[in-house]
């Protein structure tokens, strides 16, 4: 039952974390309010993994375990000024708490926190990316590997990457700028 938690958090976090780079699309209130669910989803995420927690200082540390340890206390670091700046910014979600000022600080957090979580998250699904394939293909009940669809994934993968990674840069330049 937990396993099946997970996924279902996990996929609507992903869900949710596209659905929140498409502000433009949706508008303030619809980015408010899907701000504040994936502040639960990543909340509840936490308490199902909370087995990575207790291990977190056992056993050895290898480059690879070093290297995903970081990237998630990086994560961390994004959401953390994500939550801030999305509290003093909040118009609808958090408009009853009366906050004054930090405006400023609160957008370059929100655009950072943004931009480097969304790159961060994105790391943390690939170094997880065949786990998820596992249980997709024990889900879908795909026995046989096919070199075929194996190679169709990896370029649809590196091309949504490509696409990420080239948007990631042309709005961290512009919104930066004119922040």
């Amino acid at each position: 039952m937990n396993g099946k938690w997970k996924w279902a958090v996990d996929a609507a976090m992903t869900v949710a974390l596209l659905f929140l780079m498409g502000y433009q699309f949706w508008g303030d209130a619809a980015h408010g309010w899907a701000g504040a669910g994936i502040f639960v989803l990543f909340a509840v995420h936490h308490i199902l993994n909370w087995r990575w927690h207790k291990n977190l200082f056992q056993g050895k540390y290898s480059p690879m375990r070093i290297f995903q340890v970081c990237i998630d206390i990086l994560t961390l670091f994004s959401m953390i000024a994500l939550i801030y700046s999305s509290i003093v910014l909040s118009r609808y979600v958090f408009a009853f708490l009366p906050i004054e000022g930090g405006m400023a600080l609160a957008r370059r957090l929100h655009i950072l926190g943004s931009y480097w979580g969304f790159l961060l998250m994105n790391i943390h699904l690939g170094l997880h990316w065949n786990m998820v394939i596992g249980v997709v293909q024990k889900r879908m009940r795909i026995k046989k590997s096919s070199r075929m669809r194996s190679v169709l994934l990896f370029f649809i993968g590196t091309a949504i990457s490509m696409y990420g990674i080239t948007v990631f840069i042309l709005k961290s330049r512009s919104n930066y700028t004119h922040v």
